[in-house]
């Protein structure tokens, strides 16, 4: 399906960036499947729908530079917002990329594990994204519990399809991701005929209710230390431990936290770090400390660079690595 027509921009600015950058990689590793209807990857270029005050509109993200020398440029493709907008789509834009997120100290550790080299150097500027609101967290971390991600992507698709606004672009539909409000005052029966199990539903929706009444406040979640957050969330019933670390990690990216228990995670990780699953792995992933939340954008980033989604990134003033897998272990050729 060809992506959206070049067109005369409402809005552009450019958003700027430390090298080395790798656009395609953060945006795969955001959407985990290419089927995401709220972050969609098309032609090189990231599109999303943001609010902009009470409208919405459709941005776009282009790096015209390179991963080693990023041009970064924004465009807004549909919508018409006032120029005070800009500040707050950037920095919403910012948060998503995980552009101010200095991604030199984790390559300098994973480059030193031997079995992380090739994976380490394909994903090379990649960065930790994040959603754009603990609402949004919340909403897509719990339809995947005890789930497959197939499954859980397909449930969330359908919350987005029923509850998003949608902006209707070059012969396209772009879908914004449902506020707290619209959940909060949406019925059980049709949050459950998105997929979500009853208790899924009824934990989904006093979320939402909660974060709309600012009982639960992001605020005052991003003010709080790691283990005091952790406590908190794991707290809130239909959230447990697991959650609670996606939560902070992809939600807020504390990446202090590697998500206990991700069956996904664990199992690639395993395979890239050539250790067993249980005690072996988790003093592996502990050795790299306060960064440990890396390895989780890790394991997907490898998944994806198996399926041919994410182009390698090329190594500066060297011939083009080929990323590729042999006994499930990331090599270089």
């Amino acid at each position: 399906m060809p992506g959206p027509a070049p067109s005369v921009n409402k809005m552009q600015s450019t958003l700027s960036s430390r090298a080395p950058f790798h656009l395609e990689a953060t945006v795969r590793v955001l959407q985990r499947r290419p089927g995401n209807r709220v972050d969609v990857w098309d032609r090189d270029r990231y599109l999303r729908v943001l609010p902009a005050g009470e409208k919405r509109v459709l941005v776009e993200v282009h790096n015209r530079g390179t991963i080693d020398a990023p041009d970064l440029q924004l465009a807004v493709r549909s919508g018409n917002p006032t120029a005070s907008r800009l500040p707050a789509l950037k920095r919403m834009l910012r948060q998503i990329l995980g552009l101010d997120v200095d991604p030199r100290p984790f390559q300098r550790l994973a480059e030193a594990e031997p079995v992380l080299r090739s994976t380490a150097r394909a994903l090379r500027g990649m960065r930790p994204p994040r959603f754009v609101n603990l609402f949004e967290a919340f909403a897509r971390v719990v339809p995947f519990q005890q789930m497959s991600l197939e499954a859980g992507v397909a449930i969330t698709g359908r919350l987005v399809e029923r509850f998003g606004e949608r902006i209707e672009y070059d012969n396209r539909s772009f879908h914004a991701f449902p506020t707290a409000s619209r959940i909060a005052h949406a019925r059980s029966i049709s949050l459950r005929a998105c997929g979500l199990s009853a208790r899924k539903a009824e934990t989904l929706r006093d979320l939402a209710r909660a974060i709309e009444s600012g009982e639960l406040n992001e605020e005052r979640v991003v003010g709080m230390r790691t283990p005091d957050a952790l406590q908190l969330l794991s707290g809130i019933p239909g959230i447990g431990p697991w959650s609670a670390a996606l939560v902070l990690l992809r939600g807020l990216g504390r990446l202090d936290v590697f998500p206990p228990g991700d069956v996904g995670a664990t199992r690639g990780l395993s395979a890239l770090l050539q250790v067993e699953p249980g005690t072996a792995l988790s003093r592996a992933i502990e050795r790299f400390g306060n960064l440990r939340g890396y390895l989780y954008f890790y394991s997907l980033g490898e998944s994806l660079l198996k399926r041919g989604l994410i182009h390698t990134a090329a190594i500066p003033g060297a011939k083009q690595a080929k990323h590729t897998v042999g006994r499930g272990i990331a090599t270089a050729t």
